[in-house]
């Protein structure tokens, strides 16, 4: 048995993931992301799109993983294999997809989004995607099988991919939690991870992420009992409703439909990565947002669309927007600096149904937007949110289920891996033994 694991991109870091692992002469990467922070730096110092910078050019910035660093195994790769369908692990592909004569392997609705990434982005990529559904398994060589194992996140048909070897399995688990009542889709497959378990796990690779936060993360439920307090018991008439949440975000959006209905507020959707996510999630046969309301996609469609709201009357009105994070060319901060044409009144309320990624960048344009709000009058509401972020006790869960012979953390600082490993010695493993932590570039093999 020879099975190699190389940490390419995630690895105490938060975001552009990469893992590429080795059995014997074959390959499987896992995820190929973007580094959100380090993207949105290089694309407005250059003052263009990723597609007129090349691959070289966004891995020095450290806006996508290095691949560099598995040149050796470029010609054993047999599949590419995301997780789900979030930029920080599905962004990079566009960019370094085509080295590899692999396919793309991924669920309908991760598919969808990629597929939607490429055609914005004029890209051809020369890979196929092929999509399975969730909880499906498929053979990529005579040796090896990808098992897409269903699990709860925060954007419909995430997985955790088993690789199974002729030695055992291989688990990698970037982005979930335990979620037993999720208001879309079906809970985690705990029967499948329990099989791949009883049969032999040589390791698992787990986002630790909150591994230093105790307890478990709470139900998509929570965060929708939370914005019906906020939508429904917030006097809000003769005024204005604007929402924002993360675009990838299919059930809260869904949650946000159902109290604008209530209100009797007619739903426009403002945004090209929110129209982007709802037609996959169309596509996907998920959910059919477009059927609640309208839904603008270009700037200019977007002010079209606003001065007709303002006319009408905004209070009328449900808006779906983007934003969350303050980026300052997204629609909520061309809203709040009057780029684009909504007049504030006071009092108009703004529900930011998310938190802020906790990164320099990101809180900085969220102070910006934020004080431009409270400056036009408006009443802004936070904290309409729960993680898909697993924390302590879910990735204990996760162990028991998997009972791995050795684990990795992956997806987070330092920090959070040293509370993973505590974690680890606590159940049995043993530091650098069976308790591993990788940094980009470092590998771990197995005999």
């Amino acid at each position: 048995m020879a099975i190699e694991i190389k940490a390419v991109g995630g690895y105490a870091e938060v975001g552009k993931n990469m893992t590429a692992i080795k059995v014997d002469d074959e390959v499987v990467i896992i995820d190929m992301g973007i580094h959100l922070p380090h993207y949105i730096k290089i694309t407005e110092e250059e003052g263009e799109t990723v597609v007129k910078l090349k691959a070289s050019d966004l891995i020095k910035a450290r806006a996508i993983p290095n691949d560099e660093i598995i040149k050796e195994w470029k010609d054993k790769v047999k599949a590419i294999i995301p997780t789900h369908a979030h930029l920080d692990h599905i962004g990079a592909i566009p960019y370094l997809a085509g080295k590899y004569k692999a396919p793309v392997i991924c669920t309908p609705f991760t598919a969808a989004v990629l597929k939607s990434i490429l055609k914005d982005e004029k890209i051809k990529l020369p890979n196929q995607i092929k999509a399975i559904n969730p909880n499906s398994k498929i053979k990529i060589s005579d040796k090896l099988a990808i098992e897409l194992v269903n699990v709860t996140h925060s954007t419909p048909q995430s997985s955790i991919v088993v690789i199974h070897t002729p030695y055992g399995a291989v688990a990698y688990a970037a982005d979930f939690k335990l979620d037993n009542s999720p208001t879309l889709g079906t809970k985690p497959n705990y029967a499948a991870l329990e099989r791949i378990g009883k049969k032999g796990v040589i390791a698992a690779i787990i986002n630790s992420l909150y591994a230093a936060y105790d307890g478990k993360c709470p139900s998509e439920n929570v965060a929708k009992e939370m914005l019906r307090g906020v939508m429904l018991d917030v006097d809000s008439r003769g005024k204005a409703i604007i929402a924002t949440t993360f675009s990838s975000h299919i059930a809260r959006l869904k949650s946000i439909c159902a109290f604008g209905k209530k209100l009797n507020r007619k739903i426009v959707f403002l945004g090209r990565s929110l129209s982007k996510y709802i037609d996959a999630a169309s596509q996907a046969n998920i959910a059919h947002l477009q059927k609640e309301g309208d839904v603008c996609r270009f700037a200019k469609q977007i002010a079209r669309k606003l001065k007709a709201i303002q006319k009408d009357g905004p209070e009328k009105y449900l808006l779906v927007v983007t934003g969350h994070q303050g980026e300052p060319k997204a629609t909520l901060s061309k809203m709040s600096t009057g780029i684009h044409p909504f007049r504030f009144e006071d009092e108009d309320e703004v529900i930011f149904s998310c938190n802020v990624i906790p990164t320099p960048i990101n809180r900085a344009y969220r102070e910006i937007l934020e004080d431009h709000l409270k400056a036009k009058g408006a009443r802004i509401f936070k904290g309409a949110h729960v993680s898909g972020h697993g924390r302590k006790e879910d990735i204990r869960d996760l162990i028991k289920l998997l009972k791995p012979k050795h684990i990795i953390p992956v997806h987070s600082e330092k920090p959070a891996m040293d509370a993973f490993i505590d974690l680890g010695i606590k159940m049995g493993y043993t530091e650098g033994k069976t308790a591993h932590q990788l940094l980009n570039g470092h590998s771990l093999h197995l005999e």
